[in-house]
């Protein structure tokens, strides 16, 4: 009753200050819901201006960005409307680590949200991390099969030509990054057509294969023998015998040992974990 008492009082009140382009009246109906009371929403959307970053804490707008798929959740999708000029604000705030800590959670929102929600407000939010710096890309990396398995096909396949971006670092000794990427390749297989894998997928499995940093090559190997396990399902019999050739024609023929070492750990991870029929492997 005395929240009940509470929120008739806080939504009568014209007082609520704003900052926006809307009329006082506009903003303050934007903003208002009925799941918690509106002055604890009102004190945590003022977590992200710059004064007081100054006066409270300068990790405020941090900790804001750690909070928001909770308050979300708390306040359902029906009232995404109250935190979206939050969380745009967020995204392009000018400290990384704010930015970093949306991308680790950008996928739990997009549960939260649907899928409706996610395609308008949060993909271009998700594009705009792709092309941030490395700390905050690998927010996005390390969740990556869990946003696009929530996508519409059509949109999922957009990007297919963008993965290849992932293999381009801000520093080249970040081999973990590169091991991330083999590791979600190795789930996203399940999200795309035989096709799909053949023209975008290999070349880049191909290419962490010859990783300079062992760890990065022995996740590739599993990827590559998952690949031929993927594609030997697939309606189609020519992509798989086409990437067996090109296995051996790249790795079993190369003038390096290294290259012909990297067949015999392919072949050993394809026979352990029992991707095809003997007598297709012989």
């Amino acid at each position: 009753q005395s929240m009940d008492s509470a929120l008739h009082y806080i939504h009568n009140d014209s007082d609520l200050s704003t900052n926006s382009s809307f009329s006082p009246e506009e903003e303050r109906k934007s903003k208002v819901q009925d799941v918690v009371p509106q002055a604890l929403l009102d004190q945590y959307l003022s977590m992200t201006d710059p004064s007081r970053a100054q006066t409270v804490d300068t990790e405020i707008a941090k900790h804001c960005a750690y909070s928001l798929p909770g308050v979300a959740l708390t306040l359902g999708r029906q009232n995404w409307h109250c935190l979206k000029d939050t969380y745009e604000t967020l995204a392009s705030d000018m400290q990384w680590k704010v930015r970093r800590t949306l991308a680790f959670s950008i996928h739990e929102l997009a549960v939260i949200l649907g899928d409706q929600l996610t395609a308008g407000d949060l993909v271009p939010v998700f594009n705009g991390f792709l092309k941030d710096l490395d700390e905050v890309r690998i927010g996005v990396l390390k969740h990556l099969h869990d946003f696009l398995k929530l996508l519409h096909v059509d949109k999922r396949r957009e990007y297919l030509y963008q993965l290849q971006e992932f293999l381009v670092t801000d520093n080249s000794r970040n081999w973990r990054f590169r091991a991330e990427l083999a590791e979600q390749l190795i789930l996203l297989l399940d999200l795309y057509s035989a096709r799909d894998i053949y023209d975008y997928l290999r070349p880049i499995a191909f290419s962490l294969c010859a990783d300079k940093v062992s760890s990065v090559r022995w996740i590739s190997y599993k990827l590559v023998s998952e690949m031929v396990k993927k594609l030997y399902m697939a309606s189609t019999p020519t992509f798989v015998v086409d990437l067996m050739n090109e296995l051996v024609e790249k790795f079993c023929r190369c003038h390096k040992w290294s290259g012909r070492q990297t067949f015999v750990f392919i072949c050993q991870t394809v026979i352990e974990d029992d991707c095809l029929p003997m007598d297709q492997f012989a």
